[in-house]
């Protein structure tokens, strides 16, 4: 697992005591892409927590880019989010 995946997870859990994390990194995918040249890296992040309760899509995103703070122009290029509360993950089970 790699430094960066490692310090987002941190983050994360830090923020939303998630009982469902996985970050992928998906930067290999994207070798030779214009975002990429900069070296930071492509991400797939899917976080099941109670703090997303309540919040639509988009203000769980933010919480999430909230959460990664300077990481989101440091070592992050793109990041695709799959943000859901725990009642949420069980319906689609």
């Amino acid at each position: 697992m790699s430094e960066r995946v490692k310090t987002i997870e941190a983050r994360l859990r830090e923020a939303f005591t998630p009982v469902e994390l996985l970050v992928k990194d998906q930067s290999h995918l994207h070798a030779g892409h214009a975002g990429a040249q900069d070296g930071r890296g492509h991400f797939d992040v899917s976080i099941v927590s109670e703090a997303f309760e309540g919040h639509r899509a988009i203000a769980r995103h933010r919480m999430v880019y909230d959460a990664l703070g300077t990481l989101m122009t440091s070592d992050i290029h793109a990041l695709r989010i799959h943000a859901n509360t725990p009642a949420e993950r069980s319906e689609s089970s």
